[in-house]
């Protein structure tokens, strides 16, 4: 994926007769996904912009079904099943002292004292807090605690620091 594209959730499977999908989304809430538009898709190795015709969380809240414009039959939806789905990154909300987990991954997290624990290679939500999973010298899983365990985050220099035991 470039660095101008945030991939949001994926198409998983056929809804009704009328070109309606399935939507598995990666955004909290899971409707949340619905209040991007345009989509992009990723088909044939290449992002194409689809538009968002309407959408709705179905199953109370557990699943996302949505209409995107020209699919509207199911035998056509077909063509698009497994599709990734991504938007750009100018369309997410500006954070303010919060940070969107695509910005966290490929940090260098390092102890107070300079030592590198690894990069963060992915995210993992655990229900009690977030967790950080690191890859270097071995794999770490570090809470993501403000204050606590991190103490300072700088995109720019493209590093984290953490108060954690080199140990663990």
């Amino acid at each position: 994926m470039t660095d101008d594209f945030i991939e949001v959730g994926k198409i998983s499977g056929v809804y009704g007769v009328q070109g309606w999908v399935r939507i598995f989304s990666h955004t909290d809430p899971r409707d949340g996904i619905l209040q991007y538009n345009p989509w992009y898709l990723r088909l044939n190795n290449e992002w194409v912009e689809i538009e968002l015709e309407e959408g709705r969380s179905h199953m109370g809240e557990k699943s996302v079904v949505a209409k995107l414009a020209g699919y509207d039959d199911r035998d056509v939806v077909r063509e698009i099943m497994d599709a990734r789905i991504a938007i750009r990154k100018e369309q997410l909300p500006d954070l303010e002292d919060e940070f969107y987990w695509s910005e966290l991954i490929g940090l260098t997290v390092k102890t107070e004292k300079g030592e590198v624990l690894g990069v963060i290679d992915s995210m993992m939500e655990t229900g009690a807090h977030d967790v950080m999973i690191l890859q270097g010298n071995r794999e770490r899983l570090i809470p993501y605690v403000w204050d606590d365990i991190i103490l300072e985050v700088s995109l720019e220099d493209q590093e984290m620091i953490v108060d954690w035991d080199p140990e663990f």
